[in-house]
């Protein structure tokens, strides 16, 4: 899609790239996080739908079938996914280069959305060692969720 002009940027994120971070997690999806061409239009996926159909790869509820896989195409959504995006790391998987969100970015975004689940990535990212309380710190700060990362520390981290 990058190659073929339909995006720009590309990123796994959510549990398909915290498990390049953590012990493997259950997923039914694949999460991408897109830069489009255009992120200006409201129908920011119309692009994204159509490459896909012409690769056979048809939309399943909300998401697109690409083999096994439900993959859920997501545009970046704020200064923090677009900055997810720009910093994210090319890793060999299988012998072919993809890209992934760094682990401070995933657990900045996850605290940013607040759900259990995305709790419970960001507590499975600092178990790991991926990230320190110090880098998650000074990303959410700079991000406008410093107050988020205070109320976490202290429901979470404070004994």
């Amino acid at each position: 899609m990058q190659q073929a002009g339909v995006i720009r940027a590309y990123a796994l994120f959510g549990a398909t790239a915290q498990m390049r971070y953590t012990e493997p997690v259950a997923t039914f999806d694949a999460d991408v996080l897109v830069a489009t061409v255009d992120p200006a239009r409201l129908d920011q996926l119309t692009d994204i739908y159509a490459f896909c159909a012409s690769k056979g790869y048809h939309p399943d509820g909300e998401a697109i079938r690409v083999g096994v896989w439900p993959t859920q195409f997501v545009p970046a959504f704020s200064l923090l996914t677009e900055e997810a995006l720009d910093q994210a790391v090319t890793v060999d998987y299988e012998g072919v280069a993809i890209r992934v969100v760094s682990a401070d970015h995933l657990a900045v975004i996850a605290l940013g959305v607040g759900r259990a689940k995305d709790l419970t990535r960001v507590l499975a990212l600092l178990e790991s060692g991926s990230v320190t309380r110090e880098s998650i710190r000074a990303l959410a700060e700079r991000h406008g969720l410093g107050q988020t990362w205070q109320r976490f520390e202290s429901r979470f981290l404070n004994d």
